[in-house]
């Protein structure tokens, strides 16, 4: 008890131990991981979460390393959360990432962390949103999560972040891609990035094309911006563009009522875990084997196995 008030106090306080032992109780899912979004959720809310996404190879983590550098010039303070495929040996995170963000990581304004999808199939890691309540809560005025990849499932982000940048490369697919993934629902800014590559002139085009013939921006018509975040060429634009949805967010009222739709989301995350939970737990029990070979007989209704998961003990033989 005394060691989580001391964790509690200490990410209340920007303590970047605290935090880390933090976000190391949440990934686990431990009970004192869960306890410590309960009680960090009411302090929770004020930081503006950026996601960044798109397929692997078009330089997410490079173009995340150079935004959060030029943050850190406009003093802000920086949470990363980089969500990385699960190592198939231990389940952890491959620390890809932390390589390519040496730069922004040395800089005592910004907190870096890796957290593993663990077959995650949106994008994101389960533990993702108590992640982001952890730097929300420790102070952390703006954090960026970079996703796997986008995919057709991977748009998890968009119920997470209040910006969502979309990355695309030229010479990677990506006009394909982009009608794959469904991103013109979720991108509020478009970045080709590597830019100085042939194509990319063509690759703006197209995702113009696209936007144009789109319907799912009424009030914002999402910006389509050239970098190159090697060289930081674009980067300085990107970080005012961010800036300028966010204005309009709160100009809007949208701010206001994304915490009501984000919290949708997380409790439909909450029931799953939930239910996962049960049906773990109803693996062991004894009637198990004898259960799922009734089924395969058509001597038992499969709805009754699942109610007594639900309710999460066995039912009674009548």
């Amino acid at each position: 008890m005394k060691d989580w008030l001391t964790v509690q106090t200490g990410i209340r306080n920007g303590d970047k131990r605290a935090v880390a032992r933090g976000l190391t109780w949440v990934e686990q899912g431990t009970d004192n991981g869960k306890r410590l979004v309960k009680s960090l959720f009411g302090s929770a809310g004020r930081a503006h979460v950026i996601g960044v996404t798109g397929a692997p190879g078009v330089g997410k983590s490079t173009l995340v390393n150079a935004l959060a550098l030029h943050l850190r010039q406009k003093g802000r303070y920086v949470g990363i959360l980089a969500v990385d495929p699960s190592s198939p040996f231990s389940g952890g995170a491959i620390l890809g990432d932390r390589i390519r963000m040496q730069d922004s990581v040395m800089d005592p304004g910004v907190f870096m962390r890796s957290l593993a999808s663990r077959g995650h199939l949106g994008g994101l890691s389960r533990a993702t949103f108590g992640a982001v309540t952890v730097l929300d809560a420790a102070g952390f005025d703006t954090i960026l999560i970079e996703t796997v990849g986008a995919g057709q499932s991977e748009v998890e982000i968009m119920q997470l972040a209040h910006t969502t940048v979309v990355v695309l490369a030229p010479g990677l697919g990506d006009d394909i891609q982009a009608i794959k993934a469904g991103i013109l629902e979720i991108g509020q800014v478009f970045v080709v990035n590597k830019a100085d590559r042939d194509g990319a002139d063509h690759t703006v085009r197209s995702i113009r094309g696209m936007l144009t013939l789109a319907t799912e921006h009424p009030d914002w018509m999402p910006p389509i911006l050239k970098t190159v975040a090697e060289r930081g060429e674009g980067v300085a634009a990107l970080r005012e563009t961010i800036d300028g949805h966010r204005q309009h967010l709160e100009t809007s009222g949208i701010w206001h009522q994304f915490r009501r739709t984000q919290s949708e989301h997380v409790v439909g995350q909450v029931l799953e875990d939930w239910l996962l939970r049960h049906l773990n737990e109803a693996r062991g029990w004894p009637q198990w084997p004898g259960w799922l070979a009734a089924i395969a007989e058509g001597r038992l209704d499969p709805e009754r196995v699942a109610e007594s998961v639900w309710h999460g003990a066995p039912y009674e033989e009548d």
